[in-house]
Parts: C-alpha cells; sequence; structure tokens
C-alpha cells in the first residue's frame, strides 16, 4: 500500500519548489484514477452542487451530501491527501458549529483536511479548527459561496483596496493556522506576490503560474461540464463526445437486436 501524503508533505513540495497537482473528486472511479495518476490532492469541493447535482452555484450542496461524496473518494485513494470542502453554512454561524462539522468531515467521512472560504473575517474560525488538530485549507479572492455579494463570478483584486484586501486575508488565515490556501479569480502579478509573501502553499485556480500548485474541476479538463466554460480551464480530454457516441451504439444495437449476441448470453 503506498503512503498518503500529509500535510507536512504538500508544505514541504512548496519548499522545495515542486509544484502541488491538485484535481476535485466526488465519486470512486474518478478518485481511483486521480490517485493511481498520482495526484498530490484530491479535493471534494462544493463544486458538486453545480457540476455533479445542475444546481446553479455552490449554496445548495449540505454537510450530508459533502460527507457522502467525501467517503469514496477516501476509499478510492491511497496516496492523495484528501480535502473536504466544508459547505456553505456549515461554519459561517459560529465556532462551534465549524468545529463540529469540520470534525465530522474528518471521522464520517474520513477526510485529511477541510477547507473554508473567507480570511480576514474568518481566520478566528480557522483557529478554532486548527485548535483541535484538524488540518484547514484556505480559499480567498473569488469565493464561490459570496457570490451575491460579489455580484456574480467576477475577478477579484484589480483594483488597489481589493488587491490589498486580498493579500491581507493571504496573511490572515496563514497566521490562524491554515496550511495552504486557494487563490481564486484573480490577477496573476497579484498571485505571484501573495505567493512569495506566505510562507504556506498556493493553489491556483484562474490565478495565473506562479501559484505554488493548480486545481481544476475535474469536469472542467475532460470536457464533461457544458453548462460554462471559465477562461483558467484548458480541456485536456474531450470525454463528453466519446462517452455520447458509446451510449448512441448501446441504443443503436438494442434497437437492431444486434446487442446482446451470443457471446453475451449463458448456456
Amino acid at each position: 500500500m503506498k503512503k498518503r501524503k500529509s500535510i507536512l508533505d504538500i508544505a514541504g513540495m512548496k519548499n522545495s519548489g515542486e509544484k502541488i497537482s491538485v484535481l476535485t473528486a466526488y465519486d470512486y472511479p474518478f478518485a481511483q484514477l486521480m490517485d493511481q495518476a498520482g495526484i498530490d490532492i484530491i479535493l471534494v469541493g462544493d463544486s458538486v452542487a453545480s457540476v455533479f447535482s445542475g444546481y446553479e452555484n455552490t449554496l445548495p450542496v449540505t454537510m450530508d451530501e459533502m460527507i457522502y461524496h467525501t467517503k469514496p473518494v477516501v476509499r478510492a485513494s491511497e496516496q492523495a491527501l484528501v480535502v473536504a470542502d466544508m459547505p456553505f453554512m456549515s461554519y459561517q454561524v459560529d465556532q462551534s458549529d465549524a468545529r463540529r462539522n469540520a470534525g465530522r468531515l474528518i471521522k464520517e467521512a474520513g477526510a485529511q483536511a477541510v477547507k473554508l472560504e473567507g480570511g480576514v473575517n474568518i481566520a478566528e474560525t480557522i483557529a478554532a479548527i486548527t485548535a483541535i488538530d484538524i488540518p484547514v485549507m484556505a480559499h480567498i479572492g473569488l469565493t464561490p459561496q459570496s457570490i451575491h455579494r460579489m455580484g456574480g463570478f467576477k475577478v477579484q483584486g484589480r483594483q488597489d483596496a481589493q488587491a490589498r484586501q486580498i493579500l491581507a486575508d493571504a496573511k490572515a488565515v496563514e497566521e490562524a493556522g491554515a496550511f495552504a490556501v486557494v487563490l481564486e479569480g484573480i490577477p496573476a502579478s497579484l498571485a505571484a506576490e501573495v505567493s512569495a509573501a506566505l510562507n504556506i502553499p498556493t493553489i491556483g485556480i484562474g490565478a495565473g503560474p506562479d501559484c505554488d500548485g493548480q486545481v481544476l474541476v475535474i469536469h472542467d479538463i475532460l470536457g464533461l461540464c457544458d453548462k460554462y466554460s471559465p477562461k483558467f480551464v484548458k480541456r485536456f480530454a474531450d470525454v463528453r463526445q466519446t462517452i455520447s457516441d458509446g451510449i448512441s451504439d448501446y441504443i443503436g444495437e438494442v434497437k437492431s437486436g444486434t446487442f446482446p449476441a451470443e457471446e453475451h448470453s449463458f448456456k
């Protein structure tokens, strides 16, 4: 059995200059494929609400659903660090709620770390969770759980005041004990500045090439999600067409009576 990566291994990758690879997964087959390919971190993202369940944004997903999706990812993986997203309203009410829900993702779902969104405003919550020995990955910049305040999925940090706030957020989550921080939807130059200012790894998504690692949604890189196509996504394969062709061939053979053939039947 392979040795699963720890948060210390991830910290060491920043120190050595090795880039950190991260992808989202929400089920056993995808998590197994990623793990066998050598992915460093699997994120069970609240993006499951959009790409798996068909919602318009991440807000509707529940704690029970995040636990459900995290369990098979943990079972499928042997070497990747598994980080589970804390969904909207699972940590914003009070610190007691936040600690309890973070604990559920570790104890019930089997994740090795949790992720939550916010900077200065959520630093005390990060400190409260790390104080009970639960590793936390932070998430700043464009935070999808804040889309109503931000007016949609808009790049953050282009104005000086926003940029200063994002830098303050980054320093706040590091001081609160986060072992890494996702930088989403910010200018590449700002992401480079944040990455240089922090001792903890930065994981970029729409934040340019100078972050310590990168994360994308698995359905996006495989062409399985046609609802939207952000500028920062690169399609590495077009699996959607392959699947569609296979389904069409199956339907055709069932209709024509050529499937099942003799080799698919018992005697």
